[in-house]
């Protein structure tokens, strides 16, 4: 409960929303604003499907990091129910936080008109220009400033942790007067088991190939926290018998390492020992199965 008596006059918070194609590295710079891995990140495409807040409190700030799923257009019920999160974060922003590859020649026809009808201040990310000329990072400004004039503009690299500083000071400039909205010793929305199957997750998308890894959802299905250990049991779908045969792997070998990944960083995460059991089952066209997605939060 928030003791709104201890709340300074002057306090400010807002949703600031973080929206972008797929693979731009909107996960990478949430992580870093808030200083704790909270998405996971990896080089292929459609890896956050999920919305996830993040919060950084001060005397009389919060801010509410939204990382969103890329926007794409849809190819079944998975994806709608991702697009569906993205929709939310245009209706709720107190700022927007585009967020922009400099290395694609792409206009973000997708979204591009939605953005600039917002009503909210909007800060346009450059992202990854410690791969550019310094004449080339002002030419991407120049470019930008033409589609969004309205936007503020500061070019980024995420992964090199440039300018962050300035993000940050410009996200507090226009954050609007109010309480917070959440308890300040919170730093996410989600519980811990969400955070275990995402950690699950990431390990098979970085240790498997081609569809495989999008043919998977992770499920914790017990997750027992004791004094010194913590039991985890998650299941692994998949959509075919084919796909369950990869996760597994000859003698079990391919399983065995994501959850020996797994559990080190769910250790971190946690801060205790973790005993993880991993079970893969089929169940055949679950991206557009409605109940058993609206079951896993979609």
């Amino acid at each position: 409960m928030i003791d709104l008596s201890k709340i300074p006059a002057n306090h400010k918070s807002g949703f600031v929303n973080i929206i972008g194609k797929p693979n731009v590295g909107k996960s990478t710079i949430m992580n870093e604003l808030v200083g704790e891995k909270l998405a996971i990140i990896t080089s292929k495409a459609q890896t956050t499907r999920h919305r996830i807040l993040g919060f950084v409190n001060g005397d009389d700030f919060q801010i509410v990091y939204s990382d969103t799923p890329g926007i794409i257009e849809p190819a079944y019920k998975m994806q709608e129910s991702m697009m569906q999160f993205v929709e939310i974060a245009f209706q709720d922003a107190d700022l927007m936080l585009v967020m922009v590859d400099v290395t694609d020649e792409d206009d973000l026809s997708l979204f591009a008109e939605k953005v600039r009808k917002l009503d909210v201040p909007i800060i346009l990310l450059l992202n990854k220009i410690d791969l550019l000329s310094e004449e080339e990072i002002l030419q991407q400004i120049e470019r930008w400033k033409s589609r969004f004039e309205a936007a503020e503009i500061i070019p980024v690299s995420a992964l090199k942790k440039i300018n962050l500083d300035k993000v940050f000071d410009c996200i507090v400039k226009h954050l609007p007067l109010g309480p917070p909205y959440y308890d300040k010793e919170e730093l996410t929305d989600k519980p811990e088991r969400f955070f275990v199957s995402e950690i699950i997750r990431e390990k098979i998308l970085l240790n498997y190939r081609q569809e495989v890894p999008y043919s998977v959802e992770v499920e914790v299905e017990a997750f027992q926290d004791e004094p010194n250990i913590v039991r985890i049991r998650a299941l692994i779908y998949v959509n075919r018998k084919s796909q369950k045969s990869i996760i597994i792997g000859k003698g079990g070998k391919s399983i065995k390492r994501v959850g020996t990944q797994a559990r080190l960083d769910m250790e971190k995460f946690l801060g205790k020992k973790v005993y993880l059991e991993l079970f893969v089952k089929i169940k055949e066209n679950w991206r557009d199965d409605d109940r058993f997605l609206k079951n896993r939060g979609y």
